[in-house]
């Protein structure tokens, strides 16, 4: 991208207060996750609205009052006989009436405080599980892709911890109708007195809008190196990364790197609350002469008799509360344009749809499989890729076929893999499930008679039964399930020995987690493809942190498994591939030869080649 050139950057006031759009969605966003909650806030700050106005007009009284009954002839001398001649009764009502409102006053702010608080946490709960349901919807395409997981990191950051435009925006109503009660008190006695304040604080309003726009500009045109910033954090303190960091010395590396981004993304911030705080200053003196002018006519007013006493008190109060409401609800305004551009980039996210799903009327997914499964001159390529992943890939995988792939890396196995399970579609030809396109199916059917286990599988830091569990997480609570599948893995001897057994937490993230070795995790992963008990097994280099024996075991109980099932799997190891029924030799995304173990060798080709490769290692 050019320098100085941001996407969807705004670009002017106009586009800047567009965002605003975005304030009655964010609203019901709020009332979906609790409405009852919503409409306590509402009370409360309605009420607690009206309170400084109120409070500030009984203080008028009460010095009224007070100004009157000095000027009373042959007043009492003694405060006991102010209460016996009744005089002060009015007057004690008066404090009486402002001390009710005073601890009304505190009882709501801690109320707010209170429902605010819950509000929030709900809030975040509701958008978390919504950004997390609309995630599991998109295609693996998209999370593969660099410019979305920059929106992506930009809505997450909406959805962790306090989320400032929701107590912006009741904090701005609550503030609108005080704003209101002073505003009618002030224009009962010179509407001129209003006017002047508000021409007053239009500057400062408008720069503060300014720079706020200013920084949201920065933190979006920043957001890959602020991605980056944080995985160097992560990386630079975390138990995954720490053996490399020490052996390789990557600390200073990673370091300096870290404060590198920071150094820039801190100097650009600088410079922008440096010109903020000049003009700032400037605006917010107009404010400050204004408010003195006005209070040199109150005053003036009450010395010609005009006003009385308590009226002084109640226009300078009265004026100076209104001045800095209007600050707050102008720089409300701003802060809340701001945070509502934020707003764009969580609802830009939920416009994401994924373009693999489910036809209007999709096909119910045989079972058992019939036929198979076909490849007829498949291609596909991933985007901004320049290179085929696969292309021209024609063959057949039969219903209860054990089918192997070999080939060398970039060859193709795993994109073929990520194909039969529609993680991806192609982009030329079609697969076929027992003689129709895979794409007139449903997909949540396909994908449930699939259990794949991928090499880069995930390490859960759950317990080791959540771990297996995730196969088929509906079946969680069936304890037999998930120990007959860590027998057939093997996992059950790993989970013997854990202090807790299936219970025992798992990962060195949490508390009084256990770690595991690299082939103890990977048991525990194929774990979950038998958890699954699906119709269709495919196993992604499922040995390759496993020692020969455990290797050996794996594969007996794969071959014993798999009977009766279609099963695809992928290995380096030809020891391991022999077992199987067919086996596909895979170069540059095409399929260079196919048969069994015996007759592939027996024919001169790469299969030949790399068997005898590898076998000359264990000579």
């Amino acid at each position: 991208m050019p320098p100085g050139v941001t996407p969807n950057q705004p670009a002017s006031y106009g586009a800047r207060w567009a965002a605003l759009k975005n304030i009655p969605a964010f609203l019901r966003m709020v009332w979906r996750a609790s409405p009852g909650l919503m409409l306590v806030m509402m009370a409360l700050r309605l009420v607690r609205a009206v309170m400084p106005i109120s409070m500030l007009w009984i203080g008028k009284l009460i010095i009224d009052e007070v100004v009157r009954l000095i000027a009373l002839e042959g007043r009492p001398e003694a405060l006991a006989d102010w209460w016996q001649t009744g005089l002060a009764g009015p007057l004690a009502g008066l404090v009486a009436v402002e001390l009710g409102l005073a601890l009304i006053s505190d009882l709501l702010g801690r109320g707010v405080s209170y429902t605010n608080s819950l509000l929030q946490e709900r809030l975040v709960i509701s958008l978390s599980i919504r950004v997390m349901d609309h995630a599991a919807e998109l295609d693996l395409e998209d999370f593969e892709d660099a410019t979305f997981q920059d929106k992506l990191d930009r809505a997450r950051r909406q959805t962790v911890g306090n989320i400032p435009l929701l107590n912006q925006v009741m904090g701005l109503l609550q503030d609108l109708v005080t704003v209101a009660s002073f505003a009618a008190g002030l224009i009962l006695y010179n509407p001129w007195l209003v006017v002047l304040l508000l021409i007053a604080l239009i500057p400062a309003f408008l720069g503060e809008t300014h720079f706020n726009a200013l920084t949201y500009a920065m933190n979006y045109r920043r957001t890959a190196e602020r991605r980056e910033r944080d995985y160097l954090r992560m990386v630079g303190a975390s138990a995954e990364s720490a053996k490399e960091v020490k052996i390789f010395a990557l600390n200073r590396f990673l370091r300096d790197r870290y404060l590198d981004l920071a150094q820039r993304f801190y100097d650009e911030n600088r410079g922008i609350l440096r010109r903020q705080l000049l003009w700032m200053a400037v605006l917010t003196a107009l404010g400050t002469l204004s408010y003195y002018g006005a209070y040199l006519w109150i005053i003036g007013a009450t010395l010609t008799a005009v006003l009385t006493l308590g009226d002084l008190t109640f226009l300078s109060g009265s004026f100076l509360r209104l001045r800095g409401l209007l600050e707050g609800v102008l720089s409300s305004f701003s802060s809340m344009a701001s945070q509502a551009l934020y707003l764009d980039d969580l609802f830009d996210f939920f416009e994401e749809r994924p373009e693999i799903a489910s036809p209007p009327n999709p096909l119910p997914v045989p079972d058992p499989v019939r036929q198979g499964f076909i490849f007829e001159d498949v291609g596909f390529r991933y985007p901004n890729a320049e290179r085929w992943a696969v292309r021209n890939l024609s063959f057949t995988l039969h219903a209860g076929e054990t089918l192997a792939l070999v080939g060398e890396n970039g060859a193709g196995k795993t994109t073929l893999v990520k194909l039969l399970a529609r993680l991806y579609d192609p982009d030329e030809g079609r697969i076929l499930l027992d003689g129709r396109d895979l794409r007139d199916y449903d997909l949540d059917q396909l994908r449930a008679a699939m259990g794949v286990i991928f090499q880069d599988f995930v390490r859960y830091s759950m317990s080791a039964g959540d771990n297996i569990a995730v196969g088929r997480i509906s079946a969680r609570d069936d304890q037999p399930r998930i120990e007959a599948a860590a027998h057939q893995s093997g996992a059950d001897e790993v989970i013997g020995r854990l202090p807790a057994g299936y219970r025992q937490m798992v990962g060195k993230r949490f508390a009084r987690g256990v770690d595991l070795s690299g082939g103890e995790w990977q048991k525990l992963a194929i774990a979950r493809a038998y958890m699954r008990d699906a119709q269709v097994l495919i196993l992604d280099e499922p040995t390759a942190a496993l020692d020969a024996r455990s290797e050996f075991e794996v594969f007996q109980r794969f071959k014993d498994l798999s009977e009766g099932k279609t099963s695809v799997l992928i290995s380096h190891r030809f020891s391991s591939v022999r077992m199987a029924d067919r086996i596909l030799v895979l170069e540059r995304g095409r399929v260079e030869a196919s048969g069994t173990h015996e007759e592939l060798l027996a024919q001169a080709g790469r299969y030949r080649d790399l068997f005898e490769l590898q076998a000359a290692g264990y000579r």
